[in-house]
C-alpha cells in the first residue's frame, strides 16, 4: 500500500517524530511509507502552488494518510496549522475524503490529547475514516514494551485500509450561526469602566470593522473611560513559526532573537499589561495559524509562567462552545500561566444587546479582578502540567532547559517532591505498621476516619479571625 505521512516537525527528517515512521516502515516493508515535510517547507507550500498540488496529488493517491507530527504549546505546530488551513482554503477537501487516517505524536505527554482530538476531528470534518491515535514519549522507541505497542498501532491502520474496516465518528459537525452583530454605537459616559490606571491590551488578529469579531472588539474598547491598547497580531514582527530547535532553554534567547521582534514585543508589551484580552475568529477547531505562530513562539520562556496574576479574557467569534477541546486548550494555557481566565465572550449567542451587555459587564469584572488580584484556584489543568513538567526539568530534561532548572529551583517547584514532606513521612512511618499490623487498630481508624478529616478544617471554620 501507498501510505502518506504528513510531518508536522519544522525539523523535517531529523526529527524525533520521524524515527517512529521509519520504525514503522523498517518493520512493514510490504508497504510504501512516503514523507513529505510539510512544517519544514510550509513557506514553500504556501507560495508554490504547484508544489501544493504535487502534496495534494500525492494524497489523492494514497491508501492511507498518516498525521506525524510533536506536539507544540497544546496543539500541533503552527506550520502544520497553516498547512490545514490551506486544505479548505484553496478547495482540495475531496482529496483527503474517504481516506483512511491515523495520528502519531510526540511528546511528554502534555495535552497530548488536546492535540489527538484536534486531529480527529479535523479528520472527520474532510470526510476521512479515522481509525486511530499513538501517542508517543520522547524516548519511547527504545522500550521493547513500547515498540511492540507501535507495531500493533500501524498493523491496526494497515488492517483497517485492507478490510474497509467501518470507523466511528467522535465529533459533531460545526454549525456556524447565521447572524451579525450591530452594537449600540454609544456607551454613556456614566457606564462607562473607569480603567483606574490599568495597562489594557487588546491582542487580535482581525481589526475587520465589517466583521462580527471586529465590532465586538471596538464595542469593548469603548467600553472604558481610560486608554486600551490595541494590536493587530498581523502587524508583529514575525518572521516564522517555532523550529523545535530547543536553543532557548539555556536563557531565553530564541534563535530568531537577531531576525524578528517577537521577544521583544512579548517582553515589553505583553508581560507589562496588567488585563490582557485575546481576539480572533474560530478557524477549523481551533483559532487562526497565526495565533498559534504566537503562542508557539513565546516557548522562548520554555516552561516558565510569564503571564502571572493578570486577568485574561477571551473575544471570539465562531462557535466556540461546540469545541470544548479548544476551551480546555485555552482554559489550560491561562491557567499554567498563573493568571486569571475572566471569561470568554463570544457572537453565539444571543442579540446584539444582549452581547454589548456581556462585553460590558467583562470590562468590568477584569478591571475589578485586577484590583482585588483574584486568581481563580487551580485545578488539574495547570497543577498536572506543573508536576509533570517538575520531574521531567529535574531529572532527563535538566541539562537541556537550564534556564527552567535555576527558575524552578528559585521558585521552590523542586521542594514539592513528596519525598521531601518530612510531615506526611513521619506520619507514614508511624501508621502505616498500625494500620498493616494491628487489626483493632485499623478498625477504628476508618471508623474515625471522617470526622478526623474534617478536624482541623473545623478549628479554622469556628475561628475564622485567628
Amino acid at each position: 500500500m501507498q501510505i502518506v505521512v504528513l510531518n508536522g516537525s519544522p525539523k523535517g527528517d531529523e526529527s524525533v517524530t520521524m524515527q517512529y515512521i521509519l520504525y514503522i516502515q523498517k518493520k512493514f516493508p510490504q508497504h510504501t511509507l512516503k514523507i513529505i515535510n510539510i512544517s519544514q517547507q510550509i513557506k514553500k507550500i504556501e507560495k508554490n502552488q504547484e508544489k501544493f498540488q504535487d502534496i495534494i496529488n500525492e494524497i489523492q493517491a494514497s491508501d492511507g494518510i498518516i498525521w506525524a507530527t510533536p506536539v507544540y504549546v497544546l496543539l500541533v505546530p503552527s506550520q502544520y496549522k497553516q498547512f490545514i488551513e490551506l486544505i479548505s482554503e484553496r478547495n482540495v477537501k475531496s482529496a483527503f475524503k474517504g481516506k483512511y487516517v491515523v495520528a502519531l505524536t510526540t511528546s511528554i505527554h502534555y495535552f497530548d490529547h488536546t492535540s489527538h482530538n484536534y486531529l480527529r476531528a479535523i479528520s472527520e470534518d474532510l470526510g476521512m475514516k479515522f481509525v486511530r491515535s499513538y501517542s508517543a514519549d520522547m524516548n519511547d522507541l527504545m522500550n521493547t514494551e513500547e515498540r511492540s505497542r507501535l507495531i500493533a498501532f500501524a498493523e491496526s491502520f494497515f488492517y483497517a485500509i485492507e478490510n474497509n474496516i467501518p470507523t466511528s465518528k467522535y465529533f459533531t459537525r460545526l454549525t456556524y450561526r447565521d447572524f451579525e452583530y450591530s452594537p449600540n454605537e454609544v456607551v454613556s459616559n456614566e457606564k462607562k469602566i473607569n480603567t483606574e490606571g490599568k495597562n489594557i491590551l487588546i491582542l487580535t488578529d482581525s481589526l475587520d470593522a465589517d466583521t462580527n469579531l471586529g465590532m465586538m472588539i471596538n464595542r469593548f474598547r469603548n467600553s472604558f473611560s481610560g486608554t486600551t491598547n490595541v494590536i493587530n497580531i498581523n502587524d508583529i514582527d514575525i518572521k516564522g513559526g517555532c523550529l523545535g530547535c530547543c536553543q532557548c532553554g539555556y536563557d531565553n534567547q530564541c534563535v530568531y532573537k537577531e531576525k524578528d521582534g517577537f521577544m521583544e514585543f512579548w517582553d515589553e508589551t505583553v508581560r507589562k499589561s496588567d488585563v490582557l484580552i485575546f481576539g480572533g475568529k474560530i478557524v477549523d477547531r481551533y483559532l487562526s495559524a497565526r495565533w498559534k505562530m504566537v503562542f508557539d513562539r513565546c516557548f522562548f520562556n520554555n516552561h516558565v509562567p510569564t503571564l502571572i496574576d493578570k486577568q485574561v479574557g477571551f473575544i471570539l467569534s465562531g462557535p466556540f462552545h461546540q469545541i470544548p477541546n479548544l476551551k480546555q486548550i485555552l482554559s489550560a494555557y491561562i491557567e499554567s500561566q498563573g493568571s486569571n481566565c475572566v471569561d470568554f465572550i463570544t457572537d453565539e449567542y444571543g442579540t446584539s444587546d444582549e452581547i454589548d451587555s456581556l462585553l460590558l459587564n467583562f470590562a468590568a469584572q477584569l478591571v475589578r479582578f485586577s484590583n482585588s488580584n483574584y486568581i481563580q484556584t487551580r485545578t488539574y489543568l495547570s497543577v498536572g502540567g506543573e508536576l509533570l513538567f517538575r520531574d521531567a526539568i529535574y531529572s532527563r530534561m535538566r541539562f537541556t532547559f537550564r534556564a527552567d532548572d535555576k527558575y524552578y529551583e528559585k521558585h521552590g517547584f523542586y521542594d514539592t517532591f513528596p519525598q521531601n514532606d518530612k510531615r506526611a513521612k513521619k506520619m507514614n512511618d508511624m501508621l502505616i505498621p498500625l494500620i498493616e499490623n494491628n487489626e483493632e487498630f485499623r478498625k477504628k481508624f476508618y471508623a474515625s476516619l471522617k470526622s478526623e478529616m474534617v478536624k482541623p478544617l473545623k478549628s479554622i471554620v469556628e475561628n475564622p479571625n485567628e
